[in-house]
């Protein structure tokens, strides 16, 4: 399986990765402060650490729920932690002219699950040369990230990631079969297992999605022994009170717990 170089670690490799931080940025405060404490647990724990951060949240069930700063606000949010914490960064992009500005600040650009077959939206991420991680479409099975992840190679980068993140099953739900995870690998592409928004639960309250976020710690600690490398997940620091996505976010003070386990299994498997 290939690795991703990434500043000064590889992913995919003989370290635990994790991507996370709060689903869209709500405020400076609420990012300075998960970004701060999840890099003082992950230096402590010797994990390598991506911060993650929305500026907008295109996807959303009302028009009314709440989806950020925008696209110019949240890359200079992006841009200072950056700079204050030297950390990398990943942030979604959902339109082919957010790719060139965004990777101006981040260092890996995601394509949302449900976008993830956009062609002209793959090529303008390819085309930054930046890192693109490409999350699996709910409605897909992982061999069909084959063919999606090829667009993003014939378009000159080859610097792919493809994050599993659960699959319809039936109403308002999700599963995560495992098996994912070796399929993905075996093509050759790091997988990043997606453990909050796998116990997402879409349109779950009507008018917004709920979550099982009890389930998240359970689920990514499967992954890890089915031989992940890098995992995500969405963090706050109070996830009953966040504007998006709250039910299915890790609270900021059950990280450093979750991370030591979740080292232990990897320690353990490879």
């Amino acid at each position: 399986m290939k690795t991703i170089i990434l500043n000064n670690f590889e992913i995919g490799k003989d370290k635990l990765t994790i991507m996370a931080g709060p689903c869209a940025i709500e405020s400076e405060d609420i990012v300075f402060k998960t970004a701060e404490k999840l890099k003082e647990i992950t230096s402590k724990l010797n994990i390598n650490y991506i911060f993650k951060a929305s500026y907008d949240k295109a996807n959303r069930s009302s028009i009314n729920s709440f989806r950020g700063p925008g696209l110019v606000e949240g890359l200079k949010i992006l841009q200072k932690v950056k700079k204050n914490f030297n950390l990398p960064i990943v942030t979604d992009i959902h339109k082919e002219e957010e790719a060139k500005p965004a990777s101006e600040v981040a260092d890996i650009l995601q394509i949302p699950a449900f976008l993830c077959r956009q062609t002209d939206l793959l090529v303008a991420a390819a085309k930054t040369g930046k890192i693109i991680n490409i999350k699996k479409g709910q409605f897909l099975a992982p061999n069909q990230m084959k063919s999606i992840a090829q667009k993003v190679i014939d378009s000159g980068n080859d610097k792919i990631l493809i994050t599993e993140r659960g699959t319809t099953f039936g109403y308002n739900n999700l599963v995560s079969d495992m098996r994912g995870i070796k399929i993905i690998q075996d093509m050759g592409y790091p997988i990043v297992f997606d453990a909050t928004h796998s116990v997402q639960l879409p349109g779950g309250n009507g008018d917004s999605s709920s979550g099982d976020r009890e389930f998240a710690p359970l689920l990514a600690k499967a992954a890890v022994a089915a031989g992940a490398k890098c995992l995500f997940f969405e963090i706050h620091p109070n996830p009953d009170k966040a504007l998006c996505d709250g039910a299915n976010m890790i609270p900021l003070n059950e990280a450093e717990n979750l991370f030591i386990t979740l080292n232990k299994i990897f320690k353990a498997v490879n």
